[in-house]
């Protein structure tokens, strides 16, 4: 007679779910013998269960179906919890079948007991306790609707017994995957959004990750507008390329033209966009925002006009109502802007002389140049988002994942593991900082073990660098940051996978040929400049008092020596260039 866990296993394989990442576990016994007596579903080995969500999430980003990872109870699933965080917050549908101790043991102390359901609950869209067998599969049909329909992290809490118990069987319904519709404001509001931007002189558009698929009604609309298109980070992949309204980032990571073009408009059109960040918003310019979901309207900055829609159903209902602009001088000024600020840009990306350390921008910029045409790229949170934001060419087929939105370290490398499970036939290229590799550093075993050809080029300045220069900012005397690694690639050759160090930037190129090019994971272990700064696009009074007091502080504290290799990276270079 089949078990619970049997027909757990037939509905997510009926939803087109062909994987499950996880670590097994005593409580997870019967859900895993499941799996491996249905065979339509893989048990996707991973050496820490973080590394599961992570990797689930990925999956979930790059199909756009639901993806699952499992934990057994206690720290098992607990361990998950940083991962369906990032999930939750990335708006990717994911499943996380949570293991529980004996039912009749909840309250009592038992042995490794915690409390998923109240555990997981801020980083979830749907999170139950399944008390009894008779609540299953009605609970997990409800939980896969709940992910795939908000687009969000869904956890089922199982008692490690239920797993094993006789089931009752379920009337057969629909395969759960996500509806199709149409989402559109309505008439009055569309008339109201058309009155603000034909009214205005200037109008800027803010694009983010609810752009995905509306490239080409994106472009339509700016060319009515005659408006420059800036990206945040979750919007540069669908909007960055093949775009002569693109005038570049703005934000943290962002640089001066997308500050500009925002600033000096009149009219500010936000579209799928939750970008965080209120001091780069315009001072005087009425907004009006278009989401898919009600509660992110106003979030950041006061609007003029809020309208819930999807972005391209939202277009195509309000090109109609847009007259077209005559003047495109706000347009040609920011491209104008934008043109000098990417030359400066590219300027910072060169050999530099075959002089040591490696810089950053170089390593990111080849990385682009060799990378295929349909690379994923999937950068750690620190340096290498900044760069990778900076450098890295979209095309349309190439995919950009990060934890863009939760923002934790140690994110790209069991981010590539679930995007090549999915995709084992095409290039996922990790950028890894070295403290995100080390921070989950077993993860290289996994790859290893399962055999993916996932490619880890390592920025490694033997620091928590972005943490660094916050410090310098804050005017901080750098502390607590260093790291003493080893040297990466021995490590990665000790383990069985192609490793190679690199520190003279004529080597680099030929390195990330070789590694790119090898039938197998890889890993580059490139020394990069510590002390390369990246400069926001808006730089406020109190960052200028916070720099110069880290530099009184840093001599005061008989470490003037970092200040000449601060300004040895970044200033004497840009003098002699």
């Amino acid at each position: 007679m089949p078990t619970v866990a049997d027909t757990i296993v037939e509905i997510i394989a009926d939803a087109g779910v062909r994987r499950v990442y996880g670590l097994p576990g005593d409580s997870l016994n019967g859900f895993t013998d499941a799996i491996r007596r249905n065979g339509a579903v893989a048990w996707e080995h991973v050496r820490h269960e973080e590394a599961a969500a992570f990797a689930a999430a990925a999956d979930a980003a790059l199909t756009g179906d639901l993806a699952v990872c499992a934990g057994s109870c206690g720290p098992g699933n607990l361990h998950l919890v940083n991962g369906l965080f990032d999930a939750n917050r990335s708006r990717v549908p994911v499943l996380a079948i949570a293991a529980h101790i004996p039912a009749a043991e909840i309250g009592s102390g038992y042995f490794q007991e915690t409390h998923p359901q109240e555990l997981f609950r801020e980083c979830s869209v749907y999170v139950e306790l399944v008390s009894v067998p008779e609540q299953l599969p009605r609970v997990l049909e409800i939980a896969m609707r709940t992910a795939v329909e908000k687009r969000g992290v869904a956890v089922v809490v199982v008692p490690g017994e239920i797993f094993l118990t006789a089931s009752a069987g379920r009337a057969k319904s629909a395969p759960i995957v996500a509806t199709r519709s149409v989402v559109r404001p309505d008439d009055a509001s569309l008339a109201a959004a058309a009155d603000i931007l034909n009214s205005a002189k200037k109008v800027t558009i803010l694009g983010g990750a609810g752009t995905e698929g509306a490239h080409a009604k994106v472009l339509e609309i700016a060319g009515r507008l005659e408006a420059p298109i800036v990206h945040a980070l979750r919007g540069k992949e669908f909007l960055e390329y093949d775009n002569p309204y693109d005038v570049g980032m703005t934000g943290l990571l962002g640089f001066a033209s997308g500050y500009r073009a925002m600033e000096s408009c009149d009219a500010l059109l936000m579209l799928g966009t939750d970008f965080p960040y209120q001091q780069f918003y315009p001072s005087k310019a009425k907004i009006v925002q278009v989401d898919i979901r009600g509660e992110q309207l106003g979030r950041r900055a006061p609007l003029d006009l809020g309208l819930v829609g999807d972005v391209g159903d939202t277009i195509d209902a309000l090109l109609p109502l847009l007259t077209q602009k005559k003047s495109s001088r706000h347009l040609d000024s920011a491209r104008a802007h934008y043109a000098k600020t990417r030359k400066e840009l590219d300027g910072l990306a060169d050999n530099d002389r075959n002089r040591e350390p490696i810089h950053p921008q170089y390593l990111a910029r080849l990385v682009s140049e060799l990378a295929t045409e349909d690379a994923v790229f999937i950068p750690d949170v620190g340096s290498p988002v900044v760069w990778a934001a900076r450098y890295l060419e979209m095309n349309g087929s190439r995919r950009l994942l990060g934890s863009f939105s939760h923002g934790t370290m140690a994110n790209a490398l069991p981010h590539a593991i679930g995007a090549q499970t999915a995709f084992p036939g095409r290039q996922v290229i990790a950028l890894s900082g070295d403290g995100g590799l080390g921070m989950l550093f077993g993860e290289l075993l996994t790859v290893r073990q399962n055999k993916l050809p996932v490619k880890i080029v390592v920025f490694n300045n033997s620091s928590l660098n972005f943490v660094e220069v916050e410090m310098k900012a804050a005017g901080f005397v750098n502390y607590g940051t260093g790291l003493d690694n080893p040297n990466f690639a021995d490590v990665a050759n000790a383990m069985g996978i192609h490793g190679q160090r690199v520190e003279k930037p004529d080597d680099l190129r030929g390195a990330l040929q070789a590694a790119f090019a090898h039938d197998g994971p890889a890993l580059v272990d490139v020394v990069t400049a510590r002390q390369e700064l990246s400069i926001p696009p808006a730089i406020t009074a109190g960052q200028v008092k916070g720099f110069t007091l880290y530099a009184m502080r840093t001599i005061l504290s008989g470490r003037g020596d970092e200040l000449v290799d601060l300004a040895d990276t970044n200033v004497f270079r840009r003098l002699f260039d």
